[in-house]
């Protein structure tokens, strides 16, 4: 199998689109030898467990064909030598559509398969009830193993030349195919075509050479078009339009000729025909897949041209992203909702789909945090300590950037841009690899990053993985990749932390707490306790754990603070004794991270019970303490063993934003290097650099080493 279509394996859900120069021969007819072997081809995908969905071109053709036969049996020999007027393109689809339909009813009724028409139209699909209405009924075609066959509905369209206007959601049925790929979330788009696939020039031209792997910033400029196709709207102009946006969206697409016999069969055999269009095909030369260790050294390699850069030089390329994101907002917004929408069909938890939503603002709020990234004092190089170690010998540790990070996260695509901005500022290379929950979004916000790069650099300091089979491949690198940040759930930290000897940073739980001592000022105490659970749900910072004094209890203290919970549509539970005195039903472990409105309440006896509780049970994330009392608050403050430990303060504040940092890559639990949000000095480690003038070490004879602090402004 060629390397470059090794993703075949994982393919499911199939789309084709049969073009009308398949479907119909030279004359107009229908060509039934090449529609005959198209079907062939899905009964045996079919058979095999595939989901195929068929979108035909055609009917206007075949239509055409027909009514110009029926015009001339019904015309006189006086209306024949007439000039003739061009049949309407709306009749000829209404005709061509119901013999082409009927064609394909018997050819799949010959092979045991039965097929189903669907026929839409461009205003359809402004219409999100119409959109999802159309989802579950292709799912369900394909679930009962039916042969879903689309096609545009030319003979209703609202456009006045459905064949040459190219505006609306989709405007040809290669631009409707690569919509449907998306929206049901296709593992592979087939576009066959009357050639092999994309050349270089017009396919009749013997200088044009067929391109096997489609790269954007090779070929863009390129390619010269031939003419469009004889019977078609777009010919190969359209279908490369289509191929592109949907692979930058994260959908293979083959380009290859429907006139081969087996063509489909071979693609999904991972065979070297027609031309691919992939989203990484910019890591792929000369049709050689780049490997996970040469993704891994193309980007340490760029992060050191990074580095040779000067400081102004870098700052620039932050508020040049920064500009860049501003500039895309409508693009990258149309991006999420399409992952938001695929998210809520597919029925994932609420909570997953809050975080995977970039909600108004957030862009404007993402462009600004890396604007005040960009004007911090700049991390690398940074003298930490001087020390003359003897005459003449001057030590300096020095701050460095750590090299190569790999950051596997889930669900927020906002963390993409948080991640790829203090890579930037801290000098170091970036692998990327997001939840497929976002991938259209991650896509997206990648491209735009990584144009903002300047070629000094290169845009493969940036590197996004797109699938999950080539994270074991890249944590076994320890040797060129230095850290993982994983963000996500504690499956995924436990993972990889027993998969790989790279160092990983991060927490694998968010379960934080909130104690309310029976000193607290309850007005405070109602403020932090809301703001703790409701300001964020989804967040790793929010509460999951409300202890109370157990005089709040005779105080009327529980009641207000948990009304107040449930007023605002927090679900509660208990520990023992709070289920008990509250009537909620208790919890089976208090070691749960809820991650939405609901939260366990339990009643401690002391500051000392609210402290072992939290060691027992906590994540060692964000604890806070509510209280009036100092000496209690200190005690606490202390003597919890958490990355943050909070007084009279919501717990949402841990945050690298917040905290100053400009942003985080994550926030950490562990005890090593970095602990709490990890900003830019998290992302950093130190060198030594020692100037001298020709001394030696020599076992140390006559050497009087002084060991002096030098102040850091000398």
């Amino acid at each position: 199998m060629d390397p470059s279509r090794a993703f075949v394996k994982n393919v499911k859900r199939i789309i084709i689109k049969v073009g009308t120069a398949v479907v119909t021969r030279s004359d107009g007819r229908l060509a039934l030898g090449r529609l005959g072997s198209l079907c062939e081809q899905v009964k045996e995908l079919n058979s095999q467990g595939y989901e195929v969905i068929v979108v035909t071109s055609g009917a206007v053709g075949l239509g055409r064909q027909r009514l110009r036969y029926r015009r001339l049996i019904n015309s006189s020999l006086a209306d024949l030598q007439k000039p003739q007027v061009d049949l309407d393109g709306k009749a000829c689809a209404a005709v061509g559509q119901n013999s082409l339909m009927a064609l394909y009813d018997t050819l799949f009724s010959q092979l045991d398969i039965t097929s189903a028409q669907l026929l839409v139209t461009d205003s359809d699909f402004r219409d999100k009830d119409f959109r999802k209405q159309l989802d579950e009924t292709v799912i369900s075609l394909l679930s009962l193993k039916v042969i879903p066959i689309l096609n545009e509905n030319d003979a209703i369209s609202t456009r006045k030349a459905p064949y040459e206007d190219s505006s609306g959601i989709f405007w040809d049925n290669d631009s409707l195919a690569a919509l449907l790929a998306l929206g049901l979330k296709a593992d592979l788009l087939i576009l066959l075509s009357d050639v092999e696939g994309l050349y270089s020039g017009p396919p009749s031209d013997p200088q044009s050479k067929l391109i096997h792997t489609y790269i954007n910033e090779v070929h863009q400029s390129e390619i010269t078009f031939g003419d469009k196709s004889r019977v078609g709207r777009g010919g190969m102009t359209a279908k490369v339009k289509a191929a592109v946006g949907a692979a930058n969206a994260g959908i293979p697409v083959v380009i290859t000729s429907g006139y081969a016999p087996e063509n489909i069969i071979k693609v999904l055999q991972g065979e070297h025909i027609g031309t691919l269009f992939h989203q990484d095909a910019h890591l792929w030369a000369l049709g050689k897949e780049v490997g996970a260790r040469d993704v891994a050294v193309a980007s340490r390699e760029a992060s050191r041209r990074l580095q040779a850069l000067s400081s102004q030089e870098r700052k620039q390329i932050l508020l040049d992203v920064a500009d860049a994101l501003e500039a895309n907002e409508k693009l990258i917004t149309f991006e999420n909702e399409a992952d938001v929408t695929s998210a809520q069909l597919a029925g994932l938890e609420k909570s997953l789909i809050s975080r995977l939503a970039l909600k108004p603002g957030k862009i404007q709020s993402l462009a600004n945090s890396i604007r005040v990234l960009a004007n911090m004092e700049d991390p690398i190089g940074l003298v930490l300590k001087k020390t003359e170690l003897a005459d003449g010998l001057l030590l300096e540790k020095t701050s460095s950037p750590l090299g190569v990070l790999l950051i596997v996260f889930e669900s927020r695509p906002d963390a993409l841009v948080q991640i790829a901005s203090l890579a930037i500022r801290s000098g170091n290379g970036l692998l990327l690899k997001g939840g497929k929950e976002a991938k259209r979004s991650n896509a997206v916000l990648h491209k735009v990053i990584t144009e903002a790069i300047p070629d000094s650099v290169g845009q493969r300091l940036i590197g996004l993985v797109t699938t999950r089979e080539e994270i074991p491949d890249l944590l076994k690198l320890d040797d060129v990749i230095d850290l993982v940040i994983p963000r996500g759930s504690n499956k995924l930290v436990s993972q990889i932390k027993s998969s790989t000897k790279i160092p990983v940073l991060g927490h694998a739980d968010g379960i934080c707490h909130v104690y309310v001592d029976k000193s607290a000022n309850m007005d405070v105490a109602k403020r932090i306790v809301l703001d703790s659970k409701v300001d964020y749900p989804a967040a790793c910072n929010a509460m999951e754990t409300l202890l109370l004094h157990k005089d709040l209890v005779h105080t009327g203290g529980i009641v207000e603070l948990t009304t107040q919970l449930c007023t605002e549509g927090v679900t509660l539970y208990g520990g023992p004794r709070a289920s008990e005195e509250l009537n909620v039903p208790q919890v089976d472990t208090f070691h749960h991270e809820y991650n939405s409105m609901a939260c366990t309440v339990e009643i401690v006896d002391d500051v000392y019970a609210a402290i072992d509780h939290i060691h027992q049970h906590g994540s060692a994330h964000t604890d806070c303490i509510i209280a009036e009392d100092r000496e209690a608050a200190e005690v606490f403050l202390c003597q919890v063993d958490s990355a943050a430990v909070f007084h009279n303060a919501s717990t949402r504040f841990c945050d690298g934003a917040r905290f100053g940092l400009g942003a985080e890559v994550g926030i950490s639990t562990s005890r090593i290097h970095a602990r709490g949000p990890v900003g830019v000095e998290g992302l950093l480690t130190t060198r030594w650099i020692l100037r001298g003038n020709g001394q030696v070490v020599d076992g140390d004879k006559g050497m009087i080493y002084t060991h002096k602090d030098i102040p850091l402004d000398s």
